[in-house]
């Protein structure tokens, strides 16, 4: 019986945060969602990709967000050029083998990227230095640079041409977060493209 109250205890406080954080999340990210879905249909219509990376659980919700555009999300409609550039174990090693971990997504970019693609990176502190460096090396071959991040942004604020900012301490409640805008993000995609895809 108090094993029960302390896990609905534990819930209640739970959601009380996220519903926080998530109002935080509308105050502060509307014109930038407005910006990445925009620049990215733009991207999809001139047959440039959208590229997703992150470290961890952002590393898996990274994938996530390229699996809704290149399969679907809620439309039946024709696959939408993106990837993840996580979920190659072979790349990953080798280029941490051979290199470092500071440039796994950096050397990719190099390989993968072409002006007027898409730069999407996740990170809830802001401050990795794979993804710092994934950012500079996307700007630098004149990809455009969204990044879903958290707390203050820290170091690839600086490095984001639009930014999806959810101001909040704790990893879980960001990353929640970051799964409601990405999914609005890629439904808005699909939407769009959907009914103006050319």
């Amino acid at each position: 019986m108090n094993d029960t109250r302390l896990i609905l205890s534990r819930l209640t406080q739970t959601v009380k945060d996220l519903n926080q954080t998530l109002k935080k999340v509308i105050l502060h990210c509307g014109p930038g969602l407005t910006e990445a879905v925009a620049s990215s249909c733009e991207a999809l219509r001139n047959h440039k990709k959208i590229l997703f990376f992150g470290n961890g659980g952002s590393a898996t919700q990274a994938q996530h967000l390229a699996a809704e555009l290149i399969n679907r999300f809620k439309l039946e409609r024709r696959p939408l050029a993106a990837l993840a550039l996580t979920p190659d174990a072979a790349v990953i090693t080798s280029i941490g083998n051979d290199y470092s971990f500071a440039e796994l997504f950096s050397r990719q970019f190099v390989g993968l990227g072409q002006p007027g693609d898409i730069a999407v990176a996740l990170s809830t502190s802001g401050t990795s230095e794979n993804i710092v460096a994934g950012l500079k090396q996307a700007r630098a071959l004149g990809l455009k640079t969204i990044g879903l991040l958290g707390r203050d942004g820290g170091d690839c604020l600086e490095y984001c041409d639009i930014n999806l900012l959810v101001p909040a301490a704790e990893t879980a409640r960001i990353q929640e977060a970051h799964l409601l805008l990405g999914h609005l993000f890629c439904e808005l995609i699909e939407k769009e493209m959907s009914a103006n895809p050319e």
